[in-house]
């Protein structure tokens, strides 16, 4: 549903700072911009969980995220599994993990299917969102990678990190809508920097739009954009 207003915008994006050279005080004014604007979620580094944990209140209505196989996916499912287990116990409300995309494009499609479920398993009910990588993949295997995200209980399906060869685009969201269905939520990430783009990435299927210029997509929302 395309949200009618900046606030209802901001309550779609998860607020983000994964920058490998930010300090403590980006990560605090990432959460102060998060609890002013009252987006979706913050997701720092999984280093500055327990920090973050402190200042974001259960109440505040503003969820804790971070990461697991950041940025690459190919650690291996122990790594994984350790990291997601950490998180949790330090506090986290939900997950971004990715997907190994090396043992995908090798057609070790069982690998893949198995390592998600561990982590699905491990984390319940902490929601995990898969991220693809959209940009190293065809249409015919983002279809296919994100069904196997869903037969092995992923939440969401996400497009990219950010730090992979590009961003998320209309057609991902397309093709990952049209494979998951209702069975999951999709999350567009990478390259999402006002308004008019984020829109379009809903009005395509998304749920939730993940940017670090979160505070340019909100301020640059009008009703306008949404009859376009």
């Amino acid at each position: 549903m395309l949200p009618k207003s900046r606030n209802e915008l901001a309550r779609m994006i998860d607020h983000t700072f994964l920058k490998p050279n930010g300090s403590i005080e980006d990560i605090k004014n990432a959460i102060n911009e998060a609890l002013t604007y009252k987006f979706r979620s913050v997701v720092v580094p999984p280093c500055w969980v327990p920090s973050a944990r402190k200042f974001i209140s259960k109440e505040s209505g503003v969820l804790l995220v971070s990461v697991v196989g950041f940025p690459l996916g190919y650690n291996s499912p122990e790594i994984k599994i350790q990291e997601t287990r950490w998180l949790i116990q330090n506090g986290v409300d939900e997950i971004d993990m990715v997907m190994n995309i090396s043992t995908f494009k090798s057609g070790d499609k069982d690998f893949v299917l198995d390592e998600i479920k561990k982590i699905v398993e491990i984390a319940k009910p902490i929601p995990i969102k898969v991220i693809l990588e959209t940009g190293y993949l065809t249409d015919d295997e983002i279809i296919e990678a994100s069904k196997i995200a869903v037969s092995a209980g992923a939440a969401f399906v996400k497009t990219c990190t950010g730090f992979g060869p590009r961003g998320a685009t209309v057609n991902d969201i397309k093709l990952m809508r049209q494979a998951v269905g209702n069975q999951a939520k999709v999350k567009a990430a990478g390259g999402i920097r006002d308004a008019k783009t984020a829109l379009d990435m809903i009005k395509a299927g998304a749920d939730v739009i993940g940017a670090s210029r979160s505070i340019n997509i909100v301020n640059t929302f009008s009703e306008d954009l949404l009859t376009e």
